[in-house]
């Protein structure tokens, strides 16, 4: 009877470990998705601000092209720069918005879910762990009164 007690309690106790670490990373997985709500923003903030210093770059170097002379080949070389730094501008761009778009929502969506889930986890286990429990302290008492019984039988036939 004492063992398995001390099963079930060792079960329910692994399993309410489980759910209460569940519960206590909420707060972490809160914190990180409020920070990368943050770096996004500042992503997309440093995207206005390269495609603004292209812009003016970019008319730096249509300048120098227009230009007659050997700057003309300083412009060209800058103009090449600008469209590099574009190509990197746009890798940045999608960057950000993969980061909002495959990190960002969907963590916040599952968020949500694992704290239902493992609130109803915890009602289900503990509502099912009385149950269990009740039964088994019946059939032990049920068992105990049959042993009982059958000794007084086995005492009555021996004497």
């Amino acid at each position: 009877m004492e063992t398995v007690e001390k099963e079930c309690g060792a079960l329910g106790g692994l399993f309410q470990a489980i759910v209460n670490d569940m519960k206590c990373s909420y707060p972490v997985w809160e914190d990180f998705s409020a920070k990368a709500t943050k770096l996004h923003s500042q992503l997309r903030t440093t995207v206005l601000a390269a495609v603004a210093f292209l812009d003016a770059f970019q008319k730096v170097a249509d300048m120098a092209t227009n230009t007659r002379g050997a700057t003309r080949d300083i412009g060209s070389a800058l103009t090449r720069m600008c469209m590099r730094h574009r190509s990197i501008e746009a890798k940045l761009r999608q960057f950000t918005n993969a980061l909002m778009e495959s990190l960002i929502t969907p963590l916040q969506d599952k968020i949500e879910d694992w704290k239902k889930t493992a609130n109803q986890l915890d009602k289900d286990h503990a509502k099912e762990y009385k149950r269990s429990r009740h039964e088994i302290k019946k059939k032990s008492s049920d068992t105990m009164k049959l042993q009982k019984k059958a000794r007084k039988v086995w005492t009555a036939k021996q004497n």
